[in-house]
């Protein structure tokens, strides 16, 4: 039997990417390793979001080129090395003058290609496929990471074009997956023995705009609803003006989908946002965030923020904290501003802000975040909260502890003497912490 190795960096979209090429890839008769030394084929499932995890993909081809060594100048010809996902996408062929032993360079795209394309280079080609037009989506079997959540793609792309973002330029315009496929996915799940889905999209809002009327992600929602079972259902991620209340409706009417919407929002300062080409102001975000809570008991409200975006001034930065705060975030993925080529901020090299200054900004906003999560999960000390235990440990000390969330996302370890992972069971919360809680059996 061959072997295939796939290191994955970058969001949920990408691992799931990567479970559809191990599903591809049985079908060729490869087994999943995870030792990377003894694989037939190794591939690189690269994220190009910041600068620091395409320089992390070019750094690990580089270890596997040296594995492949050369005979009279010429690179062996195993093991197989693929570089695939957004960075993919974005160099091309390119990639072969800076790592000549890559043998397939697999765009986003091109996905469902992919056993063709392992037979040409199998057979001694190496082969570029980048296409824009995305290759047809075929069903396929998809070999999930074991575990309770099961992330399913509903649609790919953006049609937003924010200045810093390069996904429109390596996923693509939005599109959605065939509802068939997509329940049919959430059927599979559900027969393993996942006990949560997790729909993905960059802008999971635009779901159905090019299918039949009514063909929604509230439709969805509730399509997948009414399957059998007890199980768990999110969704992400939200574009804040795009939120709408038969959204909202859906989520308080069925009892499978989770209270919890992710809700990038990047700036609290009204003259970045512009600057960002984000559709809403500060005034409007908050607007939408006020309403979810007003209506969703318990919701919890996530956001992105980036520190130190071209032209960005002291004040403007701490009109970011400012928001945080004031919009009682539950929790925020912080990063410091990357350029990205192509992107039309990424031309703004007279607007950047020196590293060192960005440094300082994220921690501070790192620092932030701390505080508003320890406020956020503090008001639940003492509440009795449903929980699916996700996994379960003994620690060093001899401590056993069971892990698991809310059905709002919150993180609580508890102390348990048997494995309960996959189970729902009802716990009282007993002290919060920073990035979790701790919670009793009751």
């Amino acid at each position: 039997m061959k072997k295939v190795y796939i290191e994955t960096m970058g969001c949920q979209m990408n691992k799931s990417d990567a479970e559809r090429m191990f599903g591809m890839l049985e079908y060729l008769g490869y087994t999943k390793t995870e030792n990377p030394k003894e694989a037939d084929m190794l591939i690189i499932n690269t994220c190009s979001i910041r600068k620091l995890s395409e320089d992390k993909a070019y750094s690990q081809i580089g270890v596997w080129g040296k594995w492949r060594g050369k005979i009279k100048g010429k690179y062996n010809s195993y093991p197989k090395i693929v570089f695939a996902g957004c960075v993919a996408q974005q160099v091309g062929e390119n990639i072969f003058r800076r790592a000549p032993y890559v043998d397939l360079v697999l765009g986003t795209q091109r996905l469902y290609e992919l056993p063709d394309l392992v037979k040409r280079i199998e057979a001694g080609e190496r082969v570029v496929s980048c296409g824009e037009t995305p290759y047809e989506e075929k069903k396929i079997k998809i070999n999930r990471v074991k575990g309770i959540n099961a992330w399913i793609p509903i649609m790919e792309g953006c049609n937003n074009f924010c200045t810093y973002c390069i996904v429109p330029y390596t996923r693509g315009r939005e599109r959605s997956r065939k509802p068939e496929l997509i329940i049919g996915e959430a059927k599979k799940a559900l027969a393993e023995g996942f006990k949560e889905i997790t729909l993905l999209g960059q802008n999971v809002d635009s779901f159905g705009k090019d299918l039949e009327d009514g063909q929604n992600l509230a439709w969805l929602l509730r399509e997948l609803n009414s399957l059998e079972g007890k199980f768990r259902i999110r969704f992400v991620t939200n574009y804040p003006t795009d939120i709408t209340d038969e959204l909202i409706d859906t989520v308080l009417e069925l009892d499978k989908v989770c209270e919890y919407f992710h809700i990038p929002m990047q700036s609290g300062d009204d003259t970045v946002l512009k600057k960002m080409n984000r559709r809403y102001d500060y005034a409007t975000y908050k607007k939408i965030c006020d309403h979810l809570r007003s209506r969703v008991k318990d919701v919890t409200i996530t956001s992105d923020f980036i520190a130190g975006f071209p032209g960005e001034t002291e004040e403007q930065f701490e009109n970011t904290l400012k928001a945080m705060t004031e919009l009682e975030l539950d929790y925020s993925n912080t990063a410091a501003y990357s350029p990205r080529e192509r992107t039309v901020a990424a031309k703004w090299t007279d607007l950047y802000i020196p590293e060192d200054v960005k440094t300082e900004r994220l921690a501070r906003l790192n620092e932030h975040n701390r505080e508003c999560c320890l406020k956020s999960n503090k008001k639940y000390v003492g509440r009795e909260m449903e929980v699916l235990v996700e996994n379960f440990e003994v620690r060093k000390n001899g401590d056993k502890v069971i892990t698991g969330r809310t059905r709002n996302n919150k993180i609580v370890h508890i102390p348990c003497e048997r494995d309960l992972t996959g189970e729902f069971i009802n716990v009282k919360i007993t002290r919060a912490r920073t990035w979790y809680l701790n919670g009793e059996i009751i």
